[in-house]
C-alpha cells in the first residue's frame, strides 16, 4: 500500500473515531449487546408474501448508504445476503435520523422495520428502530478485487469475507463437503475417532516434521505428519472400520498446492484391500460431488472434468510406458533404470534405485497428463514403506493414488500387516535417514509391537480435503480454501 493510500485511510479512520465520540455524547453505546432477529435477508426475498407489511428484525453490516434530504437508503448484509433499508426522518424522528446520518460503511446494526416494495420494485425494510451493534473504525476497501497485493486477501481474511460473497460461499461449501463425507462414512458403518496430534515418533508418511518440546516430560515431540500408524493400532485393537478428519503438519515448502498445515481424511477398513478402497473412493467422491453440486461434471480453471464412474485405472508402469515408451517390465536393474532416466535427459543420483527412478519419471513425465479422474496403482516398494507387496510382483505394492487435474487427491494401500517385513522397511528408511534424508521414516518399535499382536488385512485411504475442495469450488490455490493459510511475515 502506498504512503498516500495509508494517509487516506488514516484520515478516514480519524473521522470515524470522531463519529464514535459523537455517538457516545448522544448517549448511544456504539458496541451494543445481543439482538434477537426474526428473519434473514434471503428469507425476506424468498418469502415476501409471508412478510409483506409485517414488522420484523434483521441484523448485519451496512454495505452501502445514500441520503436524499430527509430520507435515505442503505444495504444491510447478513450471512444469507442483502436487504435494502429505507430511512425517513419524519418516521424516525430527529435523533434517530441523526444516527442514520452518522452511519459508516461497515457498521453493524440491528434493524426493526416494516417489509414493503419500493416504487422501483425492490423489496425493502421501512426502518422504525435502529440499534448499534458495532461501530466499524476501519474503512472497507472500495475495490477489493483491484488490490495489487493479492496476499492481503489471505492476511486479512475477515475483510475478504465481508466484501467478497464468492469467498464466503467457498467456505460454506467446504463445510458442506466435510459434512457429506462424514454422513457417507457414518452410513457405511465407519466410526469417527480422534488420535494424537503430538507424536513421540513422526510416522505414517515420508515428510519432514515440525518439532516441539514438552517441558514437564523434557522430551521432543513432533506435530503429526499423518495419523496412519495410530489408526492402524485401532485395527489391531478390534475397531474394524475407522476414520479421522484430521489436521496434519509438514515442515515443507509453500505453494498453490501445499500448506504446512492441512486437512486430511484417513479411512481404514479391516479385511479389505486397496481395490475395495478404490471403489470406496470412487463412490465417496462421486456422491459428495453430486450432493454438493448436483452434477458429476465440474469446470476447473476452464477445463471440464467428468467424475462419472467408472474412472480410468492405470498401473504406474503402464502409464510410464504410455507417455515415455520406457518399459520397466524389462528394465529390471538399478543400473538399467539409471540409463533409462538418462535417455530422458533426467539427472538422477548415482545411488538412486529402480523404484525411486520409476517414481521420478512418473512425476516428471506422467502426472501433468492426468486430467480426468485416474487411479494409478502398483507403486514401487521403495517409495511405499507401509504398503503390502503385490503377490505376483513383490517389487511393487498394492497401492493407488487418485489424480485429477494433475493433482494427487487420494492415496491408498493394502496395508502391510507383516511385522517382519515392516521392520525391514523401517530399517531401510532408518538407513536413508542416517544418510541425511530428513523425510525418511523413523523406526517405531511400539507400532511394530502392535503388529506383532496381529493386525487384520486392511485397506487404508487418505484424501486431501483441501485439494478436493479446490476441485469442487474451482479454486486455483490452496490458500483460497484455507481460511487462514500460512504466510511469510511481512516486514
Amino acid at each position: 500500500m502506498s504512503r498516500e493510500e495509508n494517509q487516506d485511510i488514516n484520515e478516514l479512520k480519524k473521522i470515524r473515531l470522531e463519529k464514535l465520540a459523537e455517538l457516545k455524547d448522544m448517549g448511544i453505546c456504539p458496541f451494543g449487546q445481543r439482538f434477537l432477529r426474526s428473519a434473514m435477508a434471503a428469507d425476506i426475498h424468498s418469502k415476501y408474501e409471508l412478510y409483506e407489511g409485517k414488522s420484523i428484525k434483521v441484523a448485519g453490516r451496512i454495505m452501502s448508504k445514500r441520503r436524499h434530504g430527509k430520507a435515505g437508503f442503505a444495504n444491510l448484509q447478513d450471512l444469507s445476503g442483502e436487504i435494502q433499508l429505507y430511512f425517513r426522518k419524519d418516521d424516525l424522528g430527529e435523533e434517530k435520523y441523526e444516527i442514520f446520518k452518522k452511519l459508516d460503511i461497515g457498521d453493524i446494526l440491528g434493524i426493526e422495520g416494516r417489509v414493503f416494495t419500493t416504487q422501483k420494485g425492490e423489496i425493502s425494510l421501512h426502518v422504525t428502530e435502529l440499534t448499534y451493534i458495532s461501530k466499524s473504525l476501519n474503512p472497507l476497501p472500495e475495490k477489493w478485487h483491484g488490490l495489487k497485493d493479492v496476499e492481503l486477501r489471505y492476511r486479512q481474511r475477515y475483510v475478504d469475507l465481508i466484501v467478497n460473497p464468492a469467498v464466503k460461499n467457498v467456505f460454506i461449501k467446504r463445510s458442506q463437503i466435510i459434512k457429506e463425507i462424514r454422513r457417507y462414512l457414518d452410513e457405511e458403518g465407519f466410526l469417527e475417532v480422534e488420535t494424537p496430534m503430538m507424536h513421540p515418533i513422526p510416522g505414517g508418511a515420508v515428510a519432514r516434521p515440525f518439532v516441539t518440546h514438552h517441558n514437564a516430560l523434557n522430551m521432543e515431540l513432533y506435530l503429526r505428519i499423518a495419523p496412519e500408524l495410530y489408526l492402524k493400532r485401532l485395527l489391531v485393537g478390534g475397531l474394524e472400520k475407522v476414520y479421522e478428519i484430521n489436521r496434519s503438519f509438514r515442515n515443507e515448502g509453500i505453494s498453490t498446492r501445499h500448506n504446512p498445515e492441512f486437512t486430511m481424511l484417513e479411512v481404514y477398513q479391516a479385511y479389505a484391500d486397496y481395490e475395495i478402497m478404490m471403489d470406496l473412493t470412487e463412490k465417496l467422491i462421486s456422491q459428495v460431488l453430486y450432493k454438493i453440486n448436483g452434477t458429476m461434471i465440474i469446470d476447473f480453471e476452464g477445463t471440464q472434468v467428468d467424475f462419472t464412474a467408472p474412472w480410468q485405472r492405470l498401473s504406474m508402469l503402464e502409464a510410464i510406458k504410455q507417455y515415455t515408451e520406457l518399459d520397466f517390465n524389462v528394465i529390471r536393474t538399478d543400473q538399467e533404470a539409471r540409463q533409462a532416466a538418462e535417455s530422458l535427459a533426467m539427472h538422477v543420483e548415482k545411488t538412486a534405485n529402480r523404484g525411486e527412478i520409476i517414481n521420478e519419471i512418473f512425476e516428471q513425465f506422467v502426472e501433468d497428463k492426468l486430467i480426468q479422474p485416474t487411479f494409478i496403482y502398483g507403486h514401487p516398494v521403495e517409495i511405499s514403506p507401509l504398503a503390502k507387496r503385490n503377490e505376483q510382483h513383490p517389487e511393487l505394492t498394492d497401492r493407488f493414488e487418485l489424480f485429477v487435474m494433475q493433482r494427487e487427491i487420494a492415496n491408498a494401500f493394502s496395508e502391510l500387516n507383516d511385522p517382519l517385513d515392516q521392520r525391514e522397511r523401517f530399517m531401510a528408511q532408518a538407513a536413508k535417514r542416517a544418510g541425511g534424508d530428513a523425510e525418511a521414516h523413523m523406526m517405531d518399535e511400539d507400532y511394530l509391537n502392535a503388529l506383532e499382536y496381529g493386525m487384520p488385512s486392511a485397506g487404508g485411504l487418505g484424501i486431501g480435503i483441501d485439494r478436493l475442495v479446490m476441485l469442487l469450488t474451482d479454486s486455483p490455490s490452496i490458500r483460497d480454501v484455507i481460511l487462514f493459510p500460512t504466510l511469510r511475515p511481512r516486514d
